[in-house]
Formats: C-alpha cells, sequence, structure tokens
C-alpha cells in the first residue's frame, strides 16, 4: 500500500539517506525506524525545484513522478521504506513513459542492493 509523504522532516531525512540517480531523476530512499510510522506502509514523496521550469511543468513532471511510483513501486516498494522521487530539468517531463518506468525499476534495485563493506 503506498501512502504520500507531506512532512518536511520526512524529505529531509530521505535526503541523507540512500540514492540512486537516473538520467530522468533522483530517487532517494531510507528505511524508517520501527515507531515512526506504519512498518506495512511504503511511504513515497515527490519534489521538483523551480530548476525544473515554470508551475507548469513542474506540475507535470510530478504528474509523471507520481504515475510511475504508482506502477513500480507498489510491486518492488519494500514495506518500511520512504521513497522520494525529485525531478529533473526538462527529462522528466519529455522522456518516454516507458524510460521512466524502467529507470525507476533500475533505480529501485541499486538502492536495495547490498553495499560493500569498505575496511
Amino acid at each position: 500500500m503506498l501512502a504520500t509523504l507531506t512532512r518536511r522532516a520526512d524529505f529531509l531525512a530521505a535526503a541523507r539517506a540512500g540514492r540512486a540517480g537516473t538520467p530522468a531523476f533522483l530517487l532517494q530512499a531510507r528505511k524508517r525506524q520501527e515507531n515512526e510510522a506504519d512498518p506495512t506502509l511504503v511511504r513515497v514523496g515527490f519534489t521538483c525545484s523551480k530548476k525544473v521550469g515554470n508551475a507548469v511543468a513542474r506540475n507535470r513532471a510530478k504528474r509523471r513522478l507520481r504515475e510511475i511510483a504508482r506502477a513500480v513501486l507498489s510491486e518492488l516498494g519494500r514495506p518500511g521504506w520512504d521513497y522520494v522521487l525529485v525531478g529533473r530539468a526538462d527529462v522528466t517531463a519529455n522522456l518516454p513513459f516507458e524510460t521512466l518506468l524502467q529507470e525507476l525499476c533500475e533505480a529501485v534495485e541499486r538502492v536495495h542492493k547490498p553495499r560493500p563493506v569498505k575496511s
């Protein structure tokens, strides 16, 4: 089940966590603490700065990000995790939808891939 992030603190916490960049957007992801929210939920947030364009361009980019999140994170998103999709200027709103879907699948896999331990 997908829920939407609304609190600034949740966005800031995700910004300090793992990330995976793609040409179309940046995916930030973090595992929530046990006491933060319902552990069965996958929470997702969307943001587009003014670099993306005027209000019309930002809203179009966010609509596309919401749709790919609904399609991909309902399947690949892990319960107890927060995801934030950050739109990129000129690209998020203009790439083919199938490309966006594929890039989100790859980004989710990269975020959840175990990292090698540095010695």
